[in-house]
């Protein structure tokens, strides 16, 4: 028998378009609802058919949240898989799946269980159904609860008719018994606890809560042109828009997208555009507008690798210098770089106030890895968000651009007043009249950059996860948080802590002090040149000891992250 205990990792591997996507649905849907925490992400290669795409499943008794190396269960649908993910495969993998889809080298590495999906699926009446069963049999090997996965079905095809409903449930009732035949006749072992507080727990993905958290922020207009892989922001807000009351426009290109909603806060409303690192290198000089113009505008960046196309499916962490120094001249701007689901709903919420209270350019800064990972969590405290504006009724002689302590003009909107609301790219007086008055441009270049001091007192400080008498401490920002959270904790180290940055800029004078405590700094990104640690160096003048990089487009697993940091702890580095 092999036995699996407390956190199981399933993966899911075939094609483009063989239905990966309605198993890993079925699964994460019906064992969190049965009471199982669940993590999934996907890895998937750019194109619409064919290829090698694999998911990642995690069922645990304590809540995982993030992505594993190992391999507990392999199905694969087709042959290529397992040579794709050799180097997650160990002795004591189980490989669910037909023959013909296993390698020959592949046999004796792993526990190999011939299941036969076709013959099943035609017994149901069409291979069609082979997919349906392979979910049903990993509920089955988990006991999960029959008439919730009878009902998800129910609902989940009822759009198709009757007969198709029927033939589902048929197919993966079928696939029940021989997930549950396996464990009673003693070939494979699960032990995994279910806790019934997450039955009525949400499953939500890191796209879906950048989109929410607009929402909470109140967002009324979003303009975008599709880019992986910051679509599933746009797509979830089109199918929810008359839900909410708001506007979703796909513009031509992305230039349009940005002077759209740079357009839309000047009218009132609240904008967001949502792109990728080629999209925002195309918004820049918009950018630089919004920073003359001091317009608000909410941007979600979600990073892949480049340069240029990269690799539009995969993940990395290289847009950080290009959300810091983007559009020409100086103005101030917040980034906050969202560690976990949570994090990407409430700071997107938050981005919204403090683009309206400080008039800048706010940008949400996440990768593909947080876009696409979702686990269950429980609902949103809405006691948490408040909408805050910052719009005032213009008198007669409203200035747009009144020189203030702070900066921070007083904004108003046109047809709100009695006053004239201008908005210029080009250097101007107090009511935004142009002009080249020498003294009168600079005082407005100390206007616009004084407004950076307020941000920085209202800036997050960073997170210490850890013992606060450490000798070692751990740097991360963004979605890096989970991965290096739960390798500090497989270390069970007490000289080891770990800071993680949720906000990268301006960053809080508060994070001087957990450095000062530090013998040893090491910072952990997913890029080549130790972006955050360069800003460490810019903004406090620190230097890291050590870098841990990742670059080829994957996230950091937990045990890669063991691994390098033992290392480095143990003097091997």
């Amino acid at each position: 028998m092999v036995e699996f205990e407390d956190d199981i990792s399933i993966i899911l591997g075939g094609a483009a378009g063989q239905g990966i996507q309605t198993v890993e649905e079925i699964l994460t849907r019906v064992l969190k609802l049965s009471g199982y925490n669940i993590y999934a992400n996907k890895e998937y290669m750019s194109r619409v058919r064919g290829g090698i795409n694999t998911t990642e499943i995690r069922v645990s008794s304590d809540r995982a949240r993030t992505f594993v190396r190992k391999i507990d269960i392999l199905i694969p649908f087709k042959r290529g898989v397992l040579p794709w993910v050799e180097g997650r495969i160990s002795r004591n993998t189980v490989v669910l799946g037909e023959r013909e889809n296993v390698e020959e080298e592949f046999l004796g590495k792993v526990n190999f269980i011939e299941v036969p999906f076709t013959k099943m699926a035609r017994e149901v009446g069409n291979t069609l159904y082979l997919n349906t069963i392979a979910a049903g049999i990993v509920v089955g090997l988990f006991y999960g609860e029959v008439e919730i996965l009878k009902d998800y079905l129910t609902k989940r095809f009822a759009s198709k008719g009757q007969n198709v409903v029927e033939k589902n449930v048929e197919a993966a009732l079928k696939g029940y018994e021989f997930g549950k035949n396996l464990c009673e006749e003693g070939i494979i072992g699960i032990s995994v606890a279910k806790k019934e507080e997450v039955k009525d727990e949400i499953l939500l993905s890191g796209a879906e809560a950048v989109a929410l958290g607009a929402l909470a922020g109140g967002m009324n207009f979003l303009s975008f042109y599709p880019m992986s892989p910051s679509t599933g922001v746009a797509v979830f807000l089109a199918q929810h828009a008359e839900d909410f009351d708001i506007i979703v426009e796909q513009v031509e290109d992305e230039i349009s997208a940005i002077n759209m909603a740079l357009g839309a806060w000047f009218a009132g409303a609240r904008g967001m555009v949502t792109t990728s690192g080629g999209g925002f290198a195309l918004m820049t000089e918009a950018i630089s507008l919004a920073g003359m113009a001091e317009n608000p505008v909410v941007i979600h960046l979600a990073q892949r690798p480049g340069p240029a196309t990269g690799l539009p499916t995969r993940t990395m962490q290289s847009d950080l210098n290009l959300a810091l120094y983007a559009g020409h001249g100086e103005f101030p701007r917040i980034i906050f770089a969202p560690g976990t689901i949570e994090d990407a709903f409430y700071l997107t919420q938050m981005a919204f106030n403090l683009a309206d209270k400080y008039q800048v350019p706010v940008i949400i800064l996440t990768d593909e890895y947080l876009m696409d990972s979702y686990y269950n969590l429980p609902d949103v405290d809405l006691e948490k968000i408040r909408v805050e504006k910052h719009i005032i009724k213009t008198p007669k002689d409203y200035k747009r651009y009144e020189l203030t302590e702070n900066g921070v003009s007083p904004r108003g909107i046109p047809g709100y007043g009695k006053g004239i609301v201008l908005a210029n790219g080009n250097e101007h007086d107090e009511y935004g009249d142009i002009t080249e008055d020498e003294e009168l441009n600079a005082l407005m270049q100390e206007k616009r950059n004084k407004k950076l001091e307020a941000i920085k007192r209202e800036a997050i400080p960073p997170e210490l996860i850890g013992s606060e008498d450490y000798k070692y401490l751990v740097i991360g920002w963004g979605s890096t948080y989970y991965a290096i959270k739960e390798a500090l904790e497989r270390l069970e180290r007490d000289d080891v802590a770990f800071l993680h940055f949720k906000q990268v800029y301006p960053l809080s004078e508060k994070s001087k002090e957990y450095f000062e405590r530090a013998e040893v700094l090491i910072d952990v990104e997913l890029n080549v040149t130790a972006q955050f640690a360069q800003l460490l160096k810019k903004e406090f003048g620190i230097s890291v000891d050590y870098t841990v990089l990742k670059y080829n487009g994957r996230p950091f697993s937990v045990e890669e992250l063991v691994e390098k940091l033992s290392a480095i702890l143990e003097g091997r580095e």
